[in-house]
C-alpha cells in the first residue's frame, strides 16, 4: 500500500465509524476509529519512503497495530512530545487514543461513552489526533 491509499483508508474508516456511532453500534465504531488512526500513522510512515509506499515486510516491527509503536516509527515522536507539552487537550486526547488495541474488534463490551470518547479524541477539530496527523501525512 502507499501513502495515498492509507490516507483514503483512514478517512473512510473514520467516516464509517461516525455512521456506526450515530446508529448505536459502539463496538464497531470504537474499533474503526482506532483503525483510522493506525492508517493515518502508516501514511506518515509511508511518506518517509522514496516512493511513498509502506515499507515491505523487511521489518516485522512496522507491521504492528500498536499506535505507540507506529508513532515512534512515523518520525513524529519529537513533534508529538512538543505538542503534548504545549497543549493539555491534545495530551489528554492522546492518552485516550494510545490505549486502543486491535483486538477491540472482538469486544462486545465497548460502551457508548468509550466509543464517543475515542471518537472525540480523534476528531476534535482543534486538538484531535486525526487533524494533527493529517498535517504530517
Amino acid at each position: 500500500m502507499n501513502r495515498l491509499e492509507f490516507q483514503q483508508l483512514a478517512q473512510l474508516r473514520l467516516d464509517e465509524a461516525s455512521l456506526l456511532l450515530e446508529n448505536g453500534r459502539y463496538a464497531g465504531a470504537y474499533y474503526l476509529v482506532g483503525y483510522a488512526v493506525e492508517c493515518a500513522l502508516k501514511a506518515c510512515i509511508s511518506k518517509q519512503t522514496r516512493e511513498h509506499d509502506f515499507p515491505l515486510k523487511a521489518s516485522d516491527k512496522l507491521y504492528t497495530h500498536d499506535l505507540n509503536n507506529l508513532l515512534n516509527f512515523s518520525g513524529l515522536s519529537e513533534e508529538h512530545r512538543k505538542n503534548s507539552d504545549e497543549n493539555a487537550d491534545f495530551r489528554l486526547n492522546w492518552a485516550i487514543v494510545k490505549d486502543w488495541k486491535e483486538d477491540a474488534r472482538y469486544s462486545l463490551l465497548i460502551k457508548k461513552d468509550q466509543a464517543e470518547a475515542l471518537h472525540a479524541a480523534v476528531t476534535d477539530g482543534k486538538d484531535g489526533i486525526f487533524p494533527w496527523l493529517q498535517k504530517w501525512w
